[in-house]
C-alpha cells in the first residue's frame, strides 16, 4: 500500500491534510450486505478512455484508490471485451495488502469473474493461465466454451439469449463472493444498471479534456434514472477528484 499519490478529503469533514490508507479504506471499506461497487475513470468531458485506453486517464492518485479497492473485494467482475482490449493480467496483490486480506479473515487475492455471452475467451491470457485464484466466467447456457477453458477457469451459466445477470450474481454470492468489485466496461455498467444491481459507484475525474470520440463509461439499451447520493469528494495534488456515490 502507498501514500506516495497525496489524497485529501474535500466532503464531508474537509481537511487540507493528506490522508494515509487506513483512512481510504475506512471510506471505501466493506459492508456487511452483499454489495457491487462500480469502478471508472473519466475526464472532465465524460470520456471514458483516451487513445483508445482507459490507462491514458489514470494517474497515480486513481491508481491508488485502484489498488486499494481491488484489495476490499471478494470478486474483481470484468466483462470479456475489456478483458481482451485492456490486455488484462492476473489479478496479483503486494505482500502488504495480502496481510491486510488475511488479517481480516480474507483469501490472500480477490476472484477474477469474466462476463462472456459468446466464450471468445484466450485461455492462454495471462489472467487465466497464471492467475493465482482459479477464475470464474459468467456465461449463457449454451455458449460453446473453447478448447482449454474449463482447465483454467469454472463456467458458471446463466441465461438463455444473454447472460442472466441476476441470477448470475445470486451464484456468486452463494459461492461467498458477496462484496463485488466491477471494473466494465460500459455495455456491463449499462446491463447491471438496467437490471438495478449497481449499489456504488466510484469515478474518477481526470483534471483533462478528451475532446469528442471516446465513448461514456454506460452504454446499451436505456434504463430508468435512479438516485444515487454522494458519500464523499476527494481530491489529489494534480487535481483528480475521486467521487464515491452508494445507496447504501
Amino acid at each position: 500500500m502507498s501514500d506516495r499519490a497525496p489524497i485529501s478529503v474535500l466532503w464531508p469533514d474537509p481537511s487540507p491534510e493528506p490522508v494515509d490508507d487506513d483512512v481510504l479504506i475506512a471510506r471505501y471499506g466493506r459492508v456487511e450486505q452483499p454489495h457491487l461497487r462500480m469502478n471508472f475513470v473519466t475526464s472532465v468531458d465524460g470520456a471514458v478512455s483516451l487513445d483508445g485506453y482507459s490507462a491514458g486517464l489514470s494517474g497515480p492518485p486513481d491508481k491508488r484508490v485502484f489498488g486499494l479497492l481491488r484489495m476490499l473485494c471478494d470478486a474483481l467482475l470484468v466483462a470479456a471485451g475489456t478483458l481482451r482490449h485492456e490486455d488484462y493480467r492476473a489479478i496479483r496483490l503486494d505482500e502488504r495488502r495480502r496481510a491486510w486480506r488475511r488479517a481480516h479473515g480474507l483469501t490472500e487475492y480477490p476472484t477474477l469473474v469474466v462476463v462472456s455471452g459468446t466464450l471468445d475467451l484466450d485461455p492462454t491470457q495471462a489472467a487465466f493461465a497464471d492467475a493465482p485464484v482459479r477464475p470464474v466466467v459468467l456465461t449463457r447456457r449454451d455458449a460453446p466454451a473453447p478448447p482449454g477453458l474449463t482447465a483454467v477457469a469454472d463456467l458458471v451459466r446463466h441465461g438463455e439469449d444473454r447472460v442472466d445477470l441476476v441470477a448470475g450474481l445470486a451464484d456468486l454470492r452463494r459461492r461467498g463472493l458477496g462484496q463485488l468489485l466491477c471494473e466494465g466496461g460500459p455495455h456491463l455498467f449499462g446491463a447491471l444498471t438496467a437490471a438495478d444491481l449497481v449499489d456504488e459507484v466510484c469515478l474518477s475525474i481526470a483534471p483533462m479534456l478528451a475532446g469528442a470520440g471516446p465513448g461514456r463509461i454506460t452504454a446499451g439499451a436505456p434504463s430508468p434514472a435512479r438516485s444515487l447520493p454522494l458519500r464523499h469528494v476527494l481530491r489529489a495534488d494534480d487535481g483528480t477528484l475521486l467521487l464515491r456515490h452508494a445507496r447504501r
